[in-house]
């Protein structure tokens, strides 16, 4: 347990940190921008970009491993969307944000620190996989469901347009995209910039972790709905114990990459569920306090999925 301690503790206490932060310095929020950028366009990719091009390119094509974990993504997207249907009495709007509450783990700030702090290295491909085909899932279904709700004013053509420039626009699928086809052609950086690569790899997880506790610190937490215990049921234990059943009865595949998959899936709701709800207007003040309230209880929850990994209580085969 003290070797679970010594891993959960400085992971989590970068956020607390952050939050701590942001309750007690009364700073404007304007200023969180640049770190965010830092961490979304530059710390990140450098650190997906530089790890995935040192790895074989075999490693790199696992379409089950892929087809597996979007697909359970999928599957709690569309439980907590009806969940959301139930509650919301078939709001489809309200619903969607349920959904994406339900199945979009924070992977972007809080994936890479945790996954690379527990496992080691050999964390990074599955850990960038999922990152990449999460994102570009959540960049799908949100449009497509907001303008099946009626609050997408786009036309379906335009709706199709932006779905794929987000896809690969976003730096992290453009990183990993990047990352693979350096390994493919066994391209090398100069020294000069791979150094650079290295100093924005190793500031990627403590800022990241930092920026988002002074993130959530700063969040209205709003009226929390009734709803709100079934859908951070299914976020924190039901998506990563489904994708530990799934990947352990199709076989085949490396302990560690299990452990990633487990340990990405039980990751609270991202913060992009607040920034998806803001962005079309539609259950905003609620979906910070899923972000809130779920970081908070995933404190416990990492913690118990770790300790399940590392005491071979959730056996991956290694």
């Amino acid at each position: 347990m003290q070797n679970v301690i010594s891993l959960a503790l400085p992971f989590f206490g970068l956020i607390l940190l952050g939050f701590g932060a942001g309750k007690i310095k009364n700073l404007p929020e304007a200023g969180l921008s640049w770190m965010n950028f830092f961490v979304i366009y530059l710390a990140l990719p450098a650190l997906f970009f530089r790890l995935l091009s040192e790895t074989p390119i075999e490693e790199l094509a696992n379409a089950s491993y892929i087809t597996a974990t979007t697909f359970t993504t999928y599957i709690v997207f569309a439980i907590s969307f009806c969940i959301g249907v139930v509650a919301t009495r078939g709001n489809i709007g309200e619903s969607t944000i349920l959904g994406i509450a339900g199945a979009y783990s924070n992977i972007g700030y809080m994936g890479p620190g945790l996954t690379l702090a527990v496992l080691g290295e050999q964390a990074t491909v599955p850990t960038a996989l999922i990152l990449a085909f999460d994102n570009a899932l959540m960049f799908i279904l949100a449009p497509l469901m907001m303008a099946l709700a009626g609050t997408e004013e786009e036309s379906i053509l335009g709706t199709l347009k932006k779905i794929v420039v987000r896809i690969f626009t976003h730096p992290f699928i453009v990183a990993t995209i990047a990352g693979v086809f350096a390994a493919a052609l066994e391209v090398k950086p100069p020294q000069a910039i791979d150094t650079l690569l290295r100093y924005l790899s190793n500031a990627a997880a403590p800022c990241a972790l930092f920026a988002m506790g002074v993130s959530i610190a700063l969040r209205p937490i709003g009226r929390i709905p009734l709803e709100l215990p079934l859908v951070l049921g299914v976020k924190l234990l039901l998506h990563p114990i489904l994708i530990f059943l799934l990947l352990t009865w199709l076989g085949g595949f490396d302990p560690n990459w299990i452990a990633t998959a487990v340990l990405m899936s039980c990751l609270p709701p991202a913060t992009n569920v607040f920034v998806i709800a803001q962005q079309y207007g539609t259950y905003v003040q609620r979906a910070s306090s899923f972000v809130l309230i779920g970081t908070a209880l995933s404190i416990v929850t990492v913690t118990g999925f770790i300790w399940a990994l590392t005491s071979g209580f959730l056996p991956t085969g290694g």
